[in-house]
């Protein structure tokens, strides 16, 4: 059985090997994810160059995504790890200092964004190391932040530092995410994950920066702000997909409340035809065993169920201890989940314009005449991705003139097979006989199976899709000929 649920796996120390990098394809990874908050150019242009020999090798189509840092808020250089304990003093200093304990329960530290220090107010928290460690502001001045400590804990030098309370106004896109875009550009990445993003402005930023390079790379909005979850309407309007990246997101609300809120972004992003990864922690326990907890499957079941396009790897794939095996238990669960998966989603979705409707006809017909697949003859994508929000239970094959419209439809839910057709082919029965018979030679359908078929006309122009053929064995048979 194949799964239609997509995996995203992140490349680090423990995957980069060919060897390793070839089981995780073979386990069933569909998208790489190339992690720029570590390593430097040379190390992603590795990685990168062995992923593509390697993909090659295996004949397999895999993405690429760039996942660019942000302004991620971290401490700067402490002297030596702070004991903290509820009650300590703990003081921000608005300049780059070295932290350092400096009287019995009182620590000063200093912060790589220290301007966002202007933007707290008494009363509001401070999270430290990634949520573990609570601060509440009590006093601030000219030249520090002062701050009381709520609970236990133990504090390096750069380690995350989030502000749940307060409105952060600092660029998404900073000095290095620039440099590390034009990398992407350079390096033909598929998809750039945007950390950090709080409304749609920041996705234009974006935009801006890949027009000024002639550049096409899908952008996927990671969600991990409060501000994000506010906004998540225009983000998802404005982006090419969506991330929910349950890590930040859930220090930055309440965690309790994450599982409902990745529930909602996911059917807001499959109402309006946006991939979206669900993310963090899904096997967590994979980075340091083999087998995950019962709880970590359910995480990805569910995740399953919600309708999410993908699910990814972080941690587990990039320095834990099997990422192959982290792949494959992954890959068990998404084919077991599907077993039971709420195929035929035809009531809950509005229909927006005539390709969305004639991707609903192209499923219920798939469904009714219980056809083998459906392929989606696409110049954009966007009409598989149509066909996707509507979850049917036949495979879609997707045949297109551009690798790059092939590419980013790697990420996209039961998007299954890939065909390239000849660009320079403008007749639509000609290219439909081209879709027919390379999916033919490269084994995606069978002369004696049933298929339904979508297309537009005059073809090459975006949103055209007008047409929809059942293909049977005779059809089959007059476009081999």
């Amino acid at each position: 059985m194949i799964k239609k649920t997509k995996i995203v796996a992140t490349v680090g120390p423990a995957s980069q090997s060919k060897e390793v990098l070839k089981q995780m394809i073979i386990n069933g990874v569909n998208v790489f994810r190339l992690n720029f908050s570590h390593g430097t150019h040379e190390y992603h242009q590795n990685n990168l160059s062995t992923i593509r020999e390697v993909a090659k090798e295996l004949g397999a189509r895999v993405g690429i995504l760039q996942d660019i840092s942000g302004p991620k808020i971290r401490t700067l250089e402490l002297k030596e790890p702070f004991e903290l304990k509820s009650g300590d003093r703990l003081d921000f200093y608005k300049e780059h200092i070295i932290g350092e304990k400096i009287a019995p329960n009182h620590y000063k530290l200093g912060i790589n964004h220290p301007e966002i220090l202007d933007m707290l107010k008494i009363g509001e928290y401070i999270y430290l190391y990634d949520g573990s460690i609570r601060a509440i502001v009590v006093k601030i001045s000219d030249d520090k932040v002062e701050s009381v400590i709520e609970n236990d804990g133990f504090l390096s030098s750069n380690k995350g530092i989030n502000f749940p309370n307060t409105r952060i106004n600092i660029d998404v896109i900073t000095t290095k995410d620039k440099d590390d875009l034009l990398w992407g550009i350079e390096n033909n990445v598929d998809f750039l994950a945007i950390s950090f993003v709080q409304n749609a402005h920041d996705i234009d930023e974006v935009k801006q920066i890949l027009a000024q390079n002639n550049a096409k790379i899908a952008i996927f909005a990671k969600i991990e702000k409060f501000d994000a979850v506010e906004n998540i309407d225009e983000i998802i309007k404005t982006s090419d997909g969506i991330m929910v990246a349950r890590g930040d997101l859930g220090i930055e609300v309440p965690y309790f409340k994450v599982p409902n809120i990745q529930k909602q972004i996911i059917f807001k992003a499959n109402q309006a035809s946006k991939p979206v990864i669900t993310a963090t922690q899904m096997l967590f326990s994979l980075a340091k065993t083999k087998n995950a907890t019962r709880a970590e499957i359910s995480d990805v079941a569910n995740a399953v169920l919600d309708g999410t396009d993908a699910v990814m790897l972080s941690e587990e794939s990039a320095v834990g201890i099997d990422p192959a095996n982290a792949v494959d238990i992954m890959a068990k669960t998404i084919i077991e989940t599907e077993k039971n998966y709420p195929y035929n989603k035809f009531s809950i979705f509005d229909d927006f314009d005539e390709t969305d409707i004639m991707m609903r006809s192209s499923v219920h017909l798939a469904r009714d005449l219980n056809v083998n697949a459906l392929i989606a003859l696409t110049s954009s994508g966007k009409s598989a991705i149509k066909m996707a929000r509507y979850r049917p239970n036949a495979s879609i094959i997707a045949a297109a003139h551009s690798e790059k419209t092939l590419n980013f439809l790697s990420i996209v839910w039961g998007v299954n097979a890939a065909v390239l057709v000849d660009g320079d082919k403008r007749d639509l029965t000609d290219l439909i006989k081209d879709a027919v018979n390379t999916s033919l030679k490269q084994g995606f359908i069978d002369k004696d199976k049933t298929y339904i078929l979508t297309a537009g006309f005059p073809t090459g122009v975006e949103g055209s899709c007008n047409l929809i053929r059942l293909l049977k064995k005779e059809q089959i048979e007059y476009y081999l000929r």
